[in-house]
C-alpha cells in the first residue's frame, strides 16, 4: 500500500517551496510520461519498453520539467541515461485494481503506438503490484515481464483493519475522497481523473485481494507463505522485491506511518505497510531490503537509512537482469 495521505499532502506543500531540478526531457503521450535522456551507456537497455506503474495515493509527475515531483525519484531518468525505453503511467491515486488496471491497458497500448514494439515491461509499486498483474492476466499478448516492488499481491493487513473500524472507514474515505485524492489528481493537472476511494481500500485488504487473485490465477503467485511461484508463467516473467524495515530516516515523515504495518501484523516481518510473503511473486530477488514501504520507490527525496541499498541502483540493475533475460 502506497504511503497514504502524509506524503502526498506534504510533497504538495513543498512544491511551493523547492525544485526537484531533473534535467529530463518529457514526451507526453496521454496520461503516460516518457523520460527522455541521453543515453551514456546501454546497460539497462530492455529489448522492450518499460513501464512503471506507481501504488495506491501516487502519481507520475507533479510539476513540469524544472519544477516537479516525480513519484519514482530520480530512477526513471537514471534507467533512460543507461539506455532503457522508461514511461511512467498514471493512473488514479484512489480505486479498484480492476479499474486501474483498465486504465493501465489504454496506457499500454499508446506505449506499443509510441515504441512500435509489441510487448512492454511492468514494474508495479505497492497496490501497482496487483494492478499490472491484472493486465497480465486480461492482456497477457501485451507483457513481457511484471515485476512487483512491496506489491500487495495478498494485501495489507493494514487496510483490513482500517476498513473494519467504521470510525477510521469514514474518516479515511472522507479524506480520501474530498482532500487527497482531488488535491493528487488536480496537481498531476488531471482534476477529472475519477476516484474511489473506498473502492481502492476495499482492493488493498488481505479479504479482497485473495478473491482477486481466485479471479485472476497465476502460477507466479504461490499456494501459501512457505513455497515459491513460477518464474514464468503464459509466456510472461515474473519477478518481486522488498523490504523489512519501518524506521530508516528520521528526517523522512514517513517514519511514523510505517509503525501501521508493526502494530497491525503485531511483528516487524513487514515494511511499514506490506507483510514480507505479501510482496512475493515468481522470482523473489530479495524479500528483506533495509527499506521501507515508500523507500523502495525512493520516494520523499531519496531519504533512506545511512547503510541501506540505493533504490535508483536496484531499478538499474532490474533493467540490466530484464536485459540479459532478453525482455
Amino acid at each position: 500500500m502506497n504511503s497514504s495521505l502524509r506524503k502526498n499532502a506534504v510533497l504538495l506543500s513543498l512544491m511551493t517551496a523547492a525544485s526537484i531540478g531533473l534535467s529530463s526531457t518529457v514526451q507526453a503521450a496521454p496520461a503516460v510520461l516518457q523520460i527522455k535522456e541521453t543515453a551514456k551507456s546501454d546497460y539497462s537497455r530492455t529489448k522492450y519498453p518499460i513501464i512503471m506503474t506507481h501504488g495506491w495515493l501516487g502519481w507520475s509527475r507533479i510539476g513540469n520539467e524544472s519544477f516537479n515531483i516525480d513519484y519514482w525519484y530520480q530512477i526513471l531518468p537514471d534507467m533512460a541515461r543507461n539506455g532503457a525505453t522508461v514511461f511512467a503511467a498514471q493512473l488514479s491515486p484512489a480505486h479498484t485494481t480492476e479499474f486501474r488496471g483498465e486504465q493501465l491497458i489504454a496506457q499500454v497500448e499508446d506505449v506499443i503506438a509510441i515504441t512500435g514494439k509489441n510487448k512492454v515491461n511492468l514494474v508495479g509499486h505497492s497496490h501497482g503490484g496487483p494492478t499490472v498483474r491484472y493486465v497480465a492476466a486480461v492482456k497477457p499478448q501485451y507483457v513481457a515481464s511484471v515485476t512487483g516492488v512491496g506489491g500487495t499481491f495478498r494485501g495489507s493487513k493494514v487496510a483490513d483493519d482500517i476498513q473494519s473500524n467504521t470510525g477510521s472507514r469514514t474518516f479515511f474515505n472522507i479524506l480520501g475522497d474530498y482532500i487527497v485524492a482531488p488535491l493528487i489528481s488536480w496537481a498531476q493537472g488531471q482534476k477529472d481523473m475519477p476516484f474511489d476511494f473506498d473502492g481502492s481500500m476495499k482492493s488493498l485488504t488481505e479479504t479482497e485481494s485473495a478473491n482477486f487473485n481466485k479471479r485472476f490465477p497465476t502460477t507466479a503467485l504461490a499456494a501459501n507463505c512457505n513455497s515459491s511461484g513460477s518464474k514464468v508463467d503464459q509466456g510472461i516473467y515474473y519477478y518481486s522485491w522488498g523490504g523489512t524495515a519501518q524506521t530508516t530516516n528520521l528526517l523522512d515523515i514517513d517514519t511514523i506511518l510505517m509503525q501501521l504495518g508493526p502494530l497491525s501484523y503485531g511483528n516487524k516481518d513487514n515494511d511499514g505497510m506490506v507483510a514480507r510473503c505479501s510482496s512475493h511473486i515468481g522470482q523473489v530477488i530479495r524479500d528483506n531490503y533495509n527499506l521501507n514501504h515508500t523507500d523502495l520507490a525512493n520516494m520523499m527525496f531519496g531519504l533512506k537509512g545511512l547503510f541501506a541499498p540505493d533504490p535508483v541502483a536496484l531499478f538499474r540493475q532490474h533493467a540490466n537482469r530484464l536485459k540479459l533475460q532478453g525482455l
